[in-house]
């Protein structure tokens, strides 16, 4: 496990201001288009990304979306979630448009579609499709973390079924592959500056428990290292369903002070306190 960093030099704080183990600042909301099933908004840092999830529905056309394929190769009896995401050309510094054919934009529909199709009850809405439309509005690095907390409150919000939230985070190393510093200390949350510098990884758990629903490392780093980025990246994914979970508490608390949906509903049900 990490060391203690109860207290740490300024010397050792990060080019954000951030202890080794802090977030950045997180701002989620959810039900934010009123038009579609499900929607949210998801901050993480500078990194902003929009969802919206329409269905369960009847399968139509694919129109680039990425879904979870059936074991047997043939039509699914669950329901296919299928996963498309667009890349504001604005949304980094290079002002580079992104295709939907985009190999990097491929890997991280597949990515999503299958950690979601993981906690998703499909087998309750069989031969149907789950659309999820994801908008990447800013970049600043844990991109595939805010996807995944986006589309998990969006789901959230379409009142679909499911096991447990998916929450994702990053992890990093304080030194480089090159350095082999095996004594180097892990990061949480990482920024498109240390993205681009150190080495990372993306981990989603599912709930408050250690099982893991996604984890991506696309970067060389010495195996002495991982067990403690993966702890760190494990206990963000814990902070991080908190926030989840707390954004969708009060959403349903001011519904029901709105008068838009009865107790009767199954929000009674809900810890309020």
């Amino acid at each position: 496990m990490p060391l203690d960093t109860s207290a740490y030099s300024l010397a050792l704080l990060r080019v954000d201001g951030r202890r080794w183990n802090e977030l950045r600042r997180i701002h989620a909301q959810i039900r934010t288009q009123a038009a579609a099933d499900g929607s949210s908004y998801f901050e993480m840092g500078h990194t902003k990304v929009m969802c919206v999830v329409n269905g369960p529905s009847e399968p139509g056309p694919r129109r680039g979306g990425t879904a979870a394929a059936a074991p047997g190769g043939g039509q699914s009896k669950d329901a296919e979630v299928a996963v498309s995401i667009v890349v504001a050309g604005f949304s980094s510094v290079d002002r580079k448009r992104v295709g939907r054919g985009d190999k990097r934009i491929l890997e991280l529909q597949s990515t999503i579609s299958s950690a979601l199709t993981a906690s998703l009850h499909t087998h309750l809405y069989p031969h149907s499709t789950i659309n999820i439309s994801l908008h990447v509005l800013s970049q600043d690095g844990s991109l595939l973390a805010a996807l995944i907390n986006a589309a998990t409150l969006a789901c959230v919000d379409a009142g679909i079924p499911m096991t447990d939230y998916v929450a994702a985070c990053t992890a990093g190393s304080t030194s480089t592959y090159a350095a082999n510093d095996e004594s180097a200390d892990p990061l949480l949350d990482l920024n498109h500056q240390e993205e681009q510098e150190l080495p990372g990884l993306t981990v989603a758990t599912l709930g408050d428990s250690d099982r893991v629903a996604v984890l991506v490392c696309e970067s060389r780093v010495q195996v002495g290292r991982l067990e403690g980025m993966l702890a760190v990246g494990v206990d963000g994914c814990k902070q991080v369903r908190e926030i989840l979970d707390r954004v969708v508490r009060e959403k349903g608390r001011r519904m029901l002070q709105e008068g838009t949906v009865e107790k009767g509903v199954g929000l009674d049900e809900m810890d309020m306190d």
